[in-house]
């Protein structure tokens, strides 16, 4: 019987916080990047299975809305569900909760599959029979993913910085999750401890690769609470990834 959806169970460790003690944005990107995988080897496409084909996932457009944060040592419980094919994209949703069930956030995803040699974009319907909508009573309540502006040319820019070894994933290219990592890290410690993110979408255009330059654009967006960011390797000044973050004001005290 197909597995149509995945739950899996959380903990929040001490060094997937903040300083505020709770979830940080990129542990919880983190988790649902380990969720989708899981769920993908048991439906029969994870990444062994296109390998053998000599093709590979790559995440393409994500978009993740929050309404509340997890603390350290707290449980969460991360859904996640295929749903159907538009266009080139696979696309995929999320959902997440404490233990109680209380709701905390969801996303939606759009992912590629490339081929390795040519790296050309396949049509994911000749590789996914499987892959279909039979979970329309548990789409997410987000829109899919969109194409993202970047931050303007008059943004500032962040000192360079060098990718490195733990920035780099199974692929030798740089780990999704690890570009909002750089981006959070931009900010200033007194804006962290007084903001909270509730979204994040994110565009990924390009790969970075071992000992790339980097640089980081950032502009505030059209409305005070988003900021768009451009990530930009200096050697060919190639845009690698575009990344918008909402931001609201701190509504509950550090732990």
């Amino acid at each position: 019987m197909e597995l149509k959806q995945l739950e899996k169970e959380y903990r929040i460790h001490v060094y997937e916080t903040g300083p505020d003690g709770r979830a940080n944005i990129h542990s919880l990107f983190n988790f649902m990047q380990d969720i989708a995988s899981d769920h993908a080897v048991m439906l029969g496409y994870g990444r062994d299975d296109l390998m053998k084909s000599n093709h590979f996932w790559v995440l393409s457009r994500m978009y993740a809305r929050f309404s509340d944060w997890p603390a350290w040592n707290e449980t969460i419980v991360v859904k996640t569900w295929q749903n159907g094919v538009d266009s080139i994209f696979a696309m995929r949703n999320y959902e997440i909760k404490n233990s109680d069930g209380r709701y905390l956030g969801s996303a939606s995803s759009s992912w590629l599959i490339i081929d390795r040699t040519t790296k050309k974009i396949q049509r994911p319907d000749e590789f996914l029979q499987n892959y279909n909508r039979d979970n329309q009573l548990n789409e997410s309540p987000l829109r899919s993913p969109i194409k993202l502006p970047g931050a303007s040319g008059e943004g500032y820019l962040s000192p360079l910085f060098r990718v490195k070894i733990n920035d780099l994933d199974i692929n030798l290219h740089t780990n999704n999750v690890n570009y909002l990592k750089w981006v959070t890290d931009t900010y200033d410690l007194s804006f962290i401890m007084d903001h909270q993110p509730c979204s994040a979408e994110i565009n990924y255009l390009a790969e970075a690769i071992f000992d790339d330059d980097i640089v980081i654009r950032t502009s505030p967006g059209a409305e005070s609470r988003y900021f768009d960011h451009s990530i930009i390797r200096t050697a060919d000044k190639k845009e690698l990834c575009r990344i918008r973050l909402e931001w609201d004001k701190m509504n509950m005290k550090p732990l």
